[in-house]
């Protein structure tokens, strides 16, 4: 970090957004104007700074989160560029842990599509303050009223309007600055980076004047100092305005929304002004708080370089054949060359590179303070989730929770060559990706390849062959069950066993419940802790988890179950953790075969959109399917079908509303929920 460059002038922010609404696109402009790209490139020529990915470039589309950081009047800028599909959700959900504000970017004609909403959710999750940038206002079918109705009623927001569009669809041409009451328009011939600040035209003074009405009496109900002037008919300044807004959108009161145009270069620097004036910097947001990993004491982590390191490593990338990790600095320094302690490995590791990142292209740095987002090199066992910080002051941050893999296939290598390249490929992707799952079938030898789509998997593939050339037979996609109980079993194990000369002894008696479903796998013990050493209860926990790991109908995972110690037996010279933890996975088993199991099969939302036309076929088709149609609403000229179906039953969906909708159908599907199959 620049030395000048103060902790209150640094904004972490994350660009999200449904597939297609533009936001490589915008964060493609912010880079140009920033003067961190010389050139700008486009998504559709595969020339994306952030799209760095051959996958990406030839797809169009954002795969894997990228960072980079730029200046902007006194801020520097770190921008994480975030995926829209669906099945890299995992991207989004681990880069708005370490954010602290966001942009979300919506496509002006198809407002806030179903991935918006996932994203909008997982920032509701991690409280974190959002602008939203209308983009594609250029586009035919653009209506800017209509997407800022639609943030206020399908993501449950509070929209400020700072800006309003003059024209839309062709004849966009600028906007009404509402904070400042002026029109700007920008000049095409410099790809916009020069800009002209006027006053507003007579014929849109009277609109531009009802809207300004209106933004204020907004403010003046979140802010006390706003109502005060407004009501005594006071002269509201930029700067009173500029800090209501800020104090609002940190809050998570308001949701000021901007618009304009990416693609024909109009809007963002007004963007970039609303980054800097409205979005927080570390200090202005509450303290990330850790525990002590062995008190459990609640330690706090001011955004301060002085305090005692705690950092986050949130992605891990292996890069020439190095392992790359992604932190985010939340207080205290990092130096190169010196150690740093990872509490949940018990290990120090040594930063050999500390690297400011520009997506694929880094630069070396001696020192990284906090609330910076860096690249680390020299980390040999820490992983994602995992936290970094001093030895004499120990601290361990909340983990990231990942999403459980729907959908595999059966992959194998073609030659030996590839069989030999293929394990290190493999450990590469599951460093890289902890949504991703390999195990092997003890059966056939094959490797199982599990993730959350068939666009993901497809990606796994597709780098595999391209990036290491590694080719591998890939079977058909098949889904990834889980199993439950429909009743209430008890059954109790005895382990009595001579391992390496030593005596083992242990029994309990365990009882499985059923419960509802989402709630997965919960434990508790009815064994008074005067009865029994803790260290035993913690292994019966243990073994009891891992032997739900793999079920007895089809090895799936059992979920949606509670295992509740009743009764234990154990002797002082023979028992150990080892007894119990052996002891407690066969009583588990013994009570499975008693408890009724049946499989639960992925159920996936769906949104499809398709003329009115073909809206008859399109239920058919999803009724043949075992899909549940939840809503029909009309959007201009097209219906949106809201749907739930089993996945199991939705392979080829893609060509088969194709060639039902002549082409004219598209859909996004992502997991809902487990239910009975």
């Amino acid at each position: 970090m620049n030395k000048k460059i103060n902790i209150s002038q640094i904004r972490n922010i994350g660009i999200m957004a449904h597939i297609d609404a533009g936001k490589t696109t915008v964060t493609e402009r912010i880079l140009y104007y920033t003067g961190r790209s010389h050139k700008i490139g486009e998504v559709h020529n595969g020339e994306a700074v952030m799209d760095w990915m051959i996958d990406e470039q030839d797809r169009g589309i954002t795969i894997t989160s990228a960072v980079t950081t730029c200046k902007w009047n006194k801020s520097q800028i770190q921008i994480i560029d975030t995926p829209g599909h669906v099945d890299f959700t995992i991207e989004v959900e681990r880069s708005l842990r370490v954010l602290d504000g966001a942009v979300g970017v919506f496509c002006a004609v198809g407002g806030v599509e179903p991935q918006s909403e996932t994203v909008w959710r997982q920032a509701d999750r991690y409280l974190v303050p959002r602008i939203a940038f209308i983009n594609k206002m250029d586009r035919i079918g653009a209506n800017y009223f209509n997407t800022v109705k639609m943030i206020k009623e399908k993501l449950n927001a509070v929209p400020l309007i700072l800006q309003i569009p003059i024209g839309e669809e062709e004849n966009f041409s600028g906007v009404i600055d509402l904070i400042n009451m002026k029109h700007l328009t920008w000049d095409d011939e410099t790809l916009g980076v020069k800009y002209t600040i006027k006053e507003i035209n007579p014929e849109h003074r009277e609109k531009a004047e009802k809207f300004h009405e209106e933004f204020i009496e907004a403010l003046a109900d979140v802010d006390d100092n706003i109502m005060e002037k407004y009501i005594s008919e006071e002269t509201i300044s930029v700067k009173d305005l500029t800090l209501a807004i800020r104090d609002a959108t940190i809050k998570r009161k308001l949701v000021p929304v901007l618009c304009g145009s990416a693609l024909k270069n109009k809007g963002i620097q007004l963007l970039l002004n609303a980054i800097e004036n409205f979005l927080p910097s570390p200090v202005d947001i509450s303290s990330v708080k850790g525990i002590h990993p062995d008190t459990k004491e609640i330690i706090n982590c001011p955004a301060n370089k002085s305090a005692p390191l705690s950092a986050l490593i949130f992605k891990i990338s292996m890069i020439e054949g190095r392992k790359l990790s992604f932190a985010r600095i939340y207080s205290g320094t990092l130096e190169f060359g010196t150690e740093v302690y990872n509490p949940s490995l018990k290990k120090k590791e040594k930063l050999s590179r500390i690297l400011k990142m520009h997506a694929n292209k880094r630069e070396r740095i001696q020192q990284a303070f906090a609330g910076e987002i860096v690249g680390i090199v020299g980390l040999k066992d820490s992983s994602t989730g995992n936290t970094l910080c001093s030895e004499k002051n120990p601290v361990l941050l909340e983990k990231i929770k990942f999403n459980k893999p729907v959908i595999s296939i059966a992959i194998e290598p073609k030659t030996h060559a590839d069989q030999e390249k293929l394990d290190t490929v493999l450990k590469k992707f599951i460093i890289e990706d902890p949504t991703l799952e390999i195990k092997t079938d003890d059966d056939t030898g094959q490797i199982i390849l599990s993730g959350m789509g068939e666009l993901h998997l497809e990606i796994i593939i597709s780098r595999m062959i391209r990036e290491f050339k590694t080719n591998v037979n890939v079977g058909n996609p098949q889904v990834v069950y889980r199993e439950s109980i429909e009743s209430i079993s008890q059954a109790e194990a005895l382990f009595e066993k001579e391992i390496s000369g030593k005596q083992h002894f242990a029994k309990v008696v365990i009882e499985l419940k059923p419960l509802a479903r989402g709630r997965g796998v919960k434990f508790k013990s009815e064994i008074s802790i005067n009865k029994i050493p803790e260290k035993y209860i913690s292994a019966i926990e243990k073994g009891a988890r891992d032997s739900l790991e793999s079920g007895c109908l089809k090895g799936y995972p059992i979920v949606d179950i509670q295992v509740i110690l009743k009764d234990i037996s154990f002797n002082e010279s023979q028992s150990s953790e080892l007894a119990f933890l052996v002891c407690s996975s066969m009583a588990c088993k013994n009570a499975l075969d008693k408890g009724s199991l049946f499989l639960l099969q992925p159920i996936m939302n769906l949104e499809i959109s398709l003329p009115d036309t073909y809206i008859g076929d399109a239920i058919s088709d999803l009724n043949t399917r075992g899909g549940k149609i939840e809503s029909i609403a009309p959007r201009k000229d097209i219906q949106i079908i809201n749907a739930t179906a089993p996945l199991a039953r939705m392979f080829g969906y893609s060509t088969a509303l194709r060639s039902a909708t002549q082409g004219r159908g598209t859909f996004t599907m992502h997991f809902s929920h487990f239910d009975k199959a």
